[in-house]
């Protein structure tokens, strides 16, 4: 499933899991094509999505949800890693601390190989992890602790949050000697056995 906006979605059509995503998502800003708009380059303004998902201006917290998920919905990641916000006229770099949504909700249909995992985020992207949003998993390095991500549009990840993770880590299944999750048909490795 790709990004969707939560009012396209019929919940009495959909799995018990996914429809509490989509009703809970709310109202999710139009998508916009930014992969297709190649505008002059603005420079950098003072804005900030923080590692905690918050979105800063010029040191402070934009606290308008419709705001942020405008702001969401005309995000980009460049081929070199740069963030940048994009209309059809301008485009405009702004930081990203680590990623730039969280993933915060989840909602597991099917066992094993027909397990599906499908994602909500903190600005509203529904999206099920599959071949096309692959999840990775990284060590965070402070803590030693497992960091999920699942891409979500273009090169824009979704980090899950401390207790999504624990959730991901309680459906972990072994294959082949790793531990990971399916979800769409792919097996997402969280470590290899080392024997």
């Amino acid at each position: 499933m790709t990004k969707t906006a939560a009012k396209d979605l019929q919940p009495g059509a959909l799995p018990s899991g996914l429809a509490a995503l989509v009703a809970e998502a709310g109202q999710t800003a139009k998508a916009r094509p930014v992969e297709r708009w190649n505008p002059p380059y603005c420079g950098e303004i003072d804005m900030r999505i923080a590692a905690d998902g918050t979105w800063h201006y010029r040191g402070s917290a934009i606290t308008r949800e419709a705001l942020v998920r405008l702001f969401a919905s005309i995000l980009r990641r460049e081929p070199d890693g740069r963030h940048v916000l994009v209309t059809p006229v301008e485009f405009i770099g702004i930081k990203v601390e680590d990623a730039p949504f969280l993933a915060v909700e989840v909602a597991a249909e099917g066992e094993g190989r027909n397990r599906r995992l499908t994602f909500r985020t903190n600005v509203g992207d529904i999206v099920t992890a599959d071949a096309e949003h692959p999840l990775r998993f990284e060590t965070e390095a402070s803590t030693d602790g497992l960091k999920p991500y699942v891409r979500v549009r273009g090169g824009l990840e979704a980090l899950a949050t401390r207790a999504l993770a624990l959730e991901l880590v309680d459906l972990a299944d072994e294959h082949e000697g790793a531990i990971g999750l399916w979800s769409g048909g792919v097996f997402f490795a969280l470590s290899r056995d080392r024997h």
